[in-house]
């Protein structure tokens, strides 16, 4: 009777054993695939598509060569650097200064919107486009570009050009980037002409 005493007691606790073991197994294998789930962020598909910096509310100072050249002011400034042509944007419009050597402003620009291309070196500026000269002229267009490798801007879009004595109205024109020498391709207006 001991024999078949001891034989069960052995069934019994190799049965325990392989139980608690099995148990464990699946605690075991349970936590592990717990850990490996993780949350991860959708792969980024398109880096040029995204803005390598991202300013809000910025007023900076633009240097060339040790020199302050321009001040810009806007809402929102996106720099994307990685397209195929880098570019800036600037989707809640841009108030901006151009300063001469002696850090006086010879020209100033605002815009609802305002693309700048950073390989061609080129300004596009869009709704209420309102440009002022060191002479106190006011040009106000619906689209202007700034070209500054050929220091010049322009537009083929409607111009008013508000002066001291006269309104001058056209469209398009073309002008140095001072915008103080313009030619107005298209004149609508009356102005003066001294005699």
């Amino acid at each position: 009777m001991s024999i078949v005493l001891k034989i069960k007691l052995t069934h019994t606790i190799e049965g325990i054993t392989r139980v608690v073991l099995s148990m464990l197994l699946c605690v075991s294998i349970t936590a592990c695939s717990r850990q490996e789930v993780r949350h991860r962020a959708a792969a980024i598909a398109d880096r040029a598509a995204m803005p390598v910096l991202e300013g809000e509310n910025v007023n900076t100072l633009i240097s060339d060569s040790g020199i302050t050249r321009y001040r810009i002011k806007a809402q929102k400034w996106l720099v994307f650097d990685k397209a195929d042509t880098p570019y800036w944007e600037f989707p809640n419009g841009i108030y901006l200064e151009k300063f001469n050597l002696n850090l006086e402003a010879d020209a100033t620009v605002e815009a609802d919107y305002a693309y700048y291309n950073e390989t061609a070196q080129r300004w596009k500026l869009v709704g209420n486009v309102k440009a002022m000269n060191l002479e106190g002229e006011t040009f106000e267009t619906p689209l202007l570009f700034w070209d500054q490798r050929s220091e010049s801007v322009y537009s083929d879009s409607s111009i008013v050009i508000t002066r001291e004595k006269s309104i001058i109205k056209g469209i398009g024109f073309t002008s140095n980037q001072e915008m103080t020498k313009y030619t107005i391709l298209r004149p609508t207006g009356v102005f003066p002409i001294k005699e």
